[in-house]
Formats: structure tokens, sequence, C-alpha cells
């Protein structure tokens, strides 16, 4: 079995230059070949990357091998590809149900949880308005860099796109926007998707849990943190699902719209790792310097932390060395096992960004010209629903389902994005275990330690 990569990717290369081979001889007129041996050519280098991928056991293989797959079936049967967006409907259906519990238990808990703000008060206050801050400036950082880049605009859409039972928001006022947020009707809320009230009733449970005798206390947050558990395990399942639902959304639009659309996410991928390091370079550098924290140290501690990040795309994999490499470079334990676990609940600065980003190119995949005071709003719901997610890898896909889905927006440029989530995946969850390192440092020397 130790030869077996070797062999694979001797296979893959001859059968890739063989493809190419083909593919240039019948261009310049050599040769005359039947269209389908190129295409048999393609889908027999699709499945040795499948096989492959299935003897690594790689949910990210799997996907992104589904989407080369879904690419050559939208070329090839284009006919049969039109219909394929059934299943990413199924998809889509679970992945709402999903929403509501999972926002609310994680918040409840990133709440409630650290209920401990009286005993450890300063450094609680002064944790959220950092991490408030910083955030903000990463999602506007998104903002700015999707309105420069217009990665989503001149995708055209086709009709069917849509989730079927969505309707787009008519024109709201100032008035309107003020009591879109305050829910009425906590499952109201949940039935309609208002992704914000739902937040918002999750926020004030939560400080209502914090402000409650231990006795009262604890029992709920108990019931909070084992159904956002729960949740992240039912997500883990769902995702399962990911491959099927990533090639039939590929294969959909690649059927309906060809391979210009690759292009349009190729650019938003390179358009989201600039923003990363504008964010690294600009925000987080600046606040090292400012705060005289040693540039080079710190990113020696934190390397191997966001390499793991990098690797396996969950935050939650990183944290203990995280944590520990902290301790190393100086920071005291009460400070880092306070900040850090506290921070993957609030200070997603990575995963802020690229949501930011990413629900302004579904807008304009969807030809919808948003304005600057819709995106504002917009931002807030995203600062407010980003809490929490950090620790399941592509969790990110829920936040942004439920948010272009209370705002009206069509569903199927997110199934577009999915396709290269896992590649985007992986720079947003470093970014996030950096800043979240970053901001244990920044509070050590806000309390003088």
């Amino acid at each position: 079995m130790k030869k077996s990569p070797i062999l694979v990717f001797i296979l893959f290369f001859i059968l890739l230059s063989l493809s190419a081979s083909i593919t240039l001889l019948d261009y310049y007129g050599i040769m005359e070949i039947q269209k389908w041996i190129m295409i048999v050519s393609r889908w027999l280098v699709i499945g040795i990357l499948f096989w492959f991928a299935a003897q690594k056991r790689s949910l990210t293989g799997f996907i992104l091998i589904s989407m080369l797959a879904g690419i050559e079936f939208g070329c090839d049967l284009p006919g049969i590809a039109v219909k394929m967006d059934i299943i990413s409907q199924v998809f889509l259906r679970l992945i709402k149900t999903i929403i509501a519990p999972l926002l609310f238990g994680t918040l409840v808990v990133g709440i409630a949880g650290h209920s401990n703000l009286k005993q450890v008060g300063r450094i609680g206050w002064k944790s959220i308005l950092y991490f408030e801050v910083v955030t903000t400036m990463a999602l506007f950082i998104g903002l700015a860099a999707i309105n420069i880049s217009h990665a989503g605009v001149g995708i055209q859409l086709p009709p069917a796109t849509d989730s079927g039972d969505l309707k787009v928001l008519p024109p709201q006022s100032a008035r309107d926007l003020i009591l879109h947020i305050f829910p009425e009707n906590f499952a109201k809320s949940i039935a309609e998707g208002n992704v914000l009230q739902v937040v918002v009733f999750s926020i004030l449970f939560g400080i209502g849990c914090a402000m409650a005798a231990e006795k009262y206390r604890n029992p709920m947050v108990r019931f909070a943190e084992a159904l956002s558990e729960v949740m992240f395990k039912f997500t883990n399942i769902i995702m399962y699902f990911a491959p099927f639902a990533v090639f039939g959304a590929i294969a959909f639009t690649v059927g309906h719209l060809g391979l210009g659309i690759m292009v349009k996410l190729i650019m938003l991928l390179i358009t989201l790792y600039v923003s990363l390091i504008v964010f690294i370079v600009f925000i987080l550098i600046p606040i090292c310097l400012i705060l005289k924290i040693p540039i080079k140290r710190f990113f020696n501690a934190v390397l191997e932390p966001a390499s793991i990040a990098f690797a396996t795309t969950s935050s939650e994999a990183a944290l203990p060395l995280a944590m520990e490499n902290m301790e190393k470079f100086g920071v005291p334990r009460r400070i880092v096992s306070f900040v850090i676990p506290l921070g993957y609940s609030f200070n997603l600065d990575g995963t802020t960004l690229y949501l930011s980003m990413a629900s302004i190119f579904v807008a304009q995949a969807a030809g919808i010209n948003m304005p600057f005071g819709t995106q504002l709003v917009l931002m807030l719901t995203l600062m407010l629903t980003s809490k929490g997610v950090a620790g399941v890898s592509r969790a990110t896909i829920v936040i942004l389902l439920g948010t272009v889905s209370s705002f009206g927006l069509p569903t199927m440029p997110v199934f577009v994005l999915l396709g290269i989530d896992a590649l985007m995946d992986m720079g947003r969850t470093a970014t996030n275990v950096i800043g979240n390192c970053l901001a244990s440092a920044v509070m050590a020397k806000w309390e003088k330690e």
C-alpha cells in the first residue's frame, strides 16, 4: 500500500498526458478521433482521483473531486445536468434545519457559559470590545474587496436556480429595518428564516441566563451546550452529503452557464486570499507594533497552530497547541484559557471577512444592486450570526445560507461557492487562529502582564 500513491500519480499523469495529446492532435487536425474517447479519458482521470481520495478518506478531497466531476458532467451531458439541482435542494433543506438551534446553542453558551464576566469582569469586557472592533474591520475589508473586484458581476443565473420559496424583500424604511431586528415571536422568526431575530433573542436569552442565580443558570447552560454539540454533530452528518450537493450544483450550473462560472470562482478565491493578507498586514501587524508585541516571536509561536488549522480547516483542531504556544510566548495561563476559547465564539476574523465577501458575491451573481445602507444591515447581521462556528469545518455554509435567505437573495450561488469552499476555508480558518492568539497577547499587554 506504500506504493499506491506513487502508482496513482503515475497513472494520473499518463492519462492526463494522453488526454492532452489527443486534444491537441484533434485541435490541429492531425488526427480525427471520436468525441467519446476524450470523454472517457477525462472520466478515467476523475475516477483515479476519486479512488485516491477514497484511500485517504478525506471529505475535502471528495468535495474537490465532486466539483471536477460536476464540471465534466455539466459539459458532457448538459441536458441531464440542468435537472441535477434537486440534489442541492435536498442539501439546502437539511442545512436550513440546522440554523436556528445551532445559533441559539452557540450564542447562549458563548454568553452565559462565560458568565464569570463578573469575576473576570475587566478582561471580559475588554476582550469583547477588542473582538468586535477587529471583526468589524475584517467585515469592511471583505466588503471593500468584493465591491472592488466585482467577482460575482456578470454571472447570468437561470430562473430555476432559486430555492423556490424565497421572496425578494421590498424596499424598507429605516423604521422597518429597526423593527425587523427585534422578534415578536421566536417560533415565527425560526419559521420565517429571520436569522437576525433569532440571534437577538439568543443574545438576550444568554444575558438573562448569565444574570440568573447559578442553580437556574447552570441547567440552561448545560442544555445549550448539549444542543450546540448535538447540532455540530448533526452538521457533520449533513456535510457527508456535501460532495453529492457539490456535484449536483456544479453540474447544474455548468450545464446552464458553461465553464465561464469557474473564472468567477477563481477570481473570488484570489480576492479572498488577497483580503486576508491585507487584514493581517494592515490590521494585525499594526496592533503588534502599537502594543510592542514582538512580531517575529509571535508569528513563530502561531505558525504551527495556524498550519494545523490551514490543513484541517478546523480551528478546534489547533486549539490545544495554540494555547500551549501562547503560554510559552509569555501570556499568563489565566488569560490564555479565557481569551482564546472566548475568541472562538466572538473573534472569527477570517470567517467574518469571508462572509461579508460571499454575501455580496451572491447579490452580484443575482444581479441585485444592493444599496450601501442595506449592505451595512447585512454586515450587522453577519457580525452577530458568525459567532460560534469556528470549531466546525465548513459550518460557515450554514450561516451564509441563513443570512442570504433572510435577505431574499437566491441560494444557488452559495452552492456554487461550496465547490471551492474547502480552499477558502483553509485561509479563513488559519486567520481565525492567528487573530485569537493575538487577542490573548493584546489582553496580556492591556492588563500589563
